[in-house]
């Protein structure tokens, strides 16, 4: 792994306090809510970089307890997938956590989150969750299913106010936007913009996998999408996805989706009208599965919807 991608930390930085079980973190938050606090909640998978720090900054300025989960959630993980080499460093974490504002991490094991026997889950149904990502012949929706469970047992352990989350990560975020309001869940989703290295690269802890020559060739997702958003507003949608596909073949990338959906429905479009579009891929440069994503606002009213 290459964790100069990474934000550094300085080694005597103070690192925020952990909590390992779901009874500590509760009487944690209750004794917080006494005071009149409002509950932010940043979850992570750990390995954290700038884009994970900006969540965190944004729940510091808002809330008066600031709560960042740190679990690996083996249940939105499939066959082949990465949950065995993930990276992780928690000592790390706790300590830029710290530097971001976090008050507390709470970091359980496997155990604590998902006890012996264990025989429900949340699933989100339908369009949402058997797209991009959700594809059975991708990820699959069992992957978004393990990803609404942990995200519903978070929300029912901390009872955040607001719960903060990447853009990067679009699909996610709308499959979790639409459990909290269909479960009732009194939080406020909020959705922050993808923080990018200089090169326009997307961060993601994934990013450590990649070896100089991939990490190079990696930026070309970026330049896709800005390819795409501009093909899209200078002529059509299909234009600026050719234009993307083109970007990514001079990088010999292959994506494994390259696609234009509505930003709420994930319904698939083919032209812009009066509703973002979200263009989102995903493709394996090197030893790293890397995704990404656009949003392509409405044609204006003095452009033609093309």
């Amino acid at each position: 792994m290459n964790p100069s991608l990474l934000v550094d930390s300085p080694r005597s930085s103070a690192a925020a306090p952990v909590l390992r079980t779901k009874a500590e973190l509760r009487a944690a938050v209750a004794a917080a809510k006494r005071e009149g606090k409002t509950v932010g909640l940043v979850p992570t998978m750990g390995y954290l970089h700038e884009g994970h720090l900006s969540l965190i900054r944004a729940a510091r300025a808002e809330c008066g307890l600031v709560v960042m989960s740190l679990f690996v959630n083996p249940t939105q993980f499939g066959p082949g997938d990465d949950l065995d080499r993930y990276p992780r460093d928690e000592e790390r974490d706790r300590r830029l956590a710290a530097e971001a504002g976090a008050d507390l991490v709470f970091a359980p094991a496997v155990e604590e989150v998902y006890s012996a026997g264990a025989s429900t889950a949340v699933e989100v149904t339908g369009a949402l969750t058997g797209v991009l990502d959700g594809d059975p012949e991708r990820r699959g929706p069992e992957h978004f299913r393990g990803v609404t469970t942990v995200v519903a047992k978070l929300f029912n352990v901390v009872d955040p106010d607001v719960a903060y989350f990447g853009q990067k990560d679009a699909q996610q975020a709308v499959v979790i936007r639409r459990m909290a309001r269909d479960l009732d869940f009194p939080v406020r989703v909020e959705v922050l913009a993808t923080v990018r290295e200089p090169d326009g690269l997307a961060m993601s802890s994934r990013n450590a996998y990649l070896e100089p020559a991939d990490r190079e060739r990696a930026t070309a997702l970026s330049r896709a999408l800005a390819a795409a958003e501009r093909g899209a507003h200078a002529d059509t949608l299909a234009a600026g996805l050719e234009a993307a596909r083109a970007e990514l073949a001079a990088a010999a990338i292959e994506p494994e989706y390259l696609e234009a959906r509505d930003a709420e429905t994930l319904e698939a479009v083919a032209e812009l009208g009066a509703r973002p579009v979200l263009v989102a891929v995903a493709a394996r440069v090197g030893a790293a599965r890397l995704i990404d994503n656009v949003l392509i606002q409405p044609a204006t009213s003095n452009r033609p919807n093309t």
